[in-house]
């Protein structure tokens, strides 16, 4: 009897090992920290996103907290975009790739399991997001940062603080969100062209005003306006009118018809 019970408490020590290991594997397994919750986004909604974000063939298109994947699917499906879907829920992942699968675009909607804030936007023509609102004003830093200007982003539901949008849409009681990249403009510019003049612009996002210096007296500039890299402004030179349209590429600005240019100056 002691003998059985012996090898009854060895079997049992064994027993009890194995199960704290078993459990042990159990806790240690990392979990996914998901900042937003899965709650997908109508049909109906999707579409429009990707109209208003005017999505074209061949264009690089990221869809941050990509869910089920059917924003990217969409794109690829019906805009012929390449698409990456990002989202830090791996049922998730696979439920897209699925669906990918499953409309033949499996090579053109590529899903990744990866952090959105650790995603490389900078190559992107458009961002489409259905996140929360404190996540997109901490993804805003990075957008203005990294995108190109002219690229576009489009959010359901949710805005980026007071970052105005430039255009927003209703769709079945959901809001729509389209923000266009802005080129960065803010500081001094000596003009060239018909005229030389410097100009100092003031920029908030998409938002600029600013004064030209012509021959010492400060002028203000009229109807300033910036879409993306598209830049203009009207001034009075000479009690005539004048507008300014270009281009803005990096540190110089040139006009749309090669009647003027501009260069960043320090």
């Amino acid at each position: 009897m002691q003998d059985l019970l012996r090898i009854s408490g060895a079997a049992l020590a064994s027993l009890t090992a194995v199960m704290l290991v078993g459990a042990t594997a159990v806790i240690a397994q990392p979990q996914p920290r998901l900042d937003v919750p899965y709650v997908p986004t109508p049909q109906e909604v999707v579409d429009r996103m990707l109209q208003l974000g005017k999505v074209r063939a061949g264009e690089y298109h990221i869809d941050l907290g990509s869910g089920d994947g059917r924003i990217a699917v969409t794109s690829a499906a019906k805009h012929g975009a390449r698409a990456l879907g990002v989202d830090l829920n791996p049922v998730r992942i696979e439920e897209a790739r699925a669906n990918a699968k499953k409309a033949n675009v499996s090579d053109r909607a590529i899903f990744e399991l990866k952090n959105l804030f650790e995603t490389d936007i900078g190559k992107a023509d458009i961002v489409t997001m259905y996140l929360l609102p404190s996540v997109n004003l901490d993804l805003r830093p990075k957008v203005l940062r990294d995108m190109w200007p002219g690229t576009r982003i489009v959010s359901h539901a949710f805005d980026m603080g007071d970052w105005t949008p430039d255009y927003r849409e209703s769709v079945i009681g959901r809001t729509v969100y389209l923000w266009i990249i802005p080129a960065r403009v803010e500081g001094p510019w000596a003009i060239e062209g018909s005229h030389k003049f410097t100009v100092t612009l003031q920029q908030r996002y998409q938002e600029i005003g600013g004064t030209a210096d012509i021959g010492g007296k400060s002028v203000p500039l009229r109807d300033a306006s910036l879409s993306g890299a598209e830049i203009g402004f009207a001034i009075d030179i000479d009690g005539m009118p004048h507008r300014f349209q270009g281009i803005v590429n990096g540190d110089r600005i040139d006009g749309r018809r090669n009647e003027w240019r501009a260069a960043r100056a320090n």
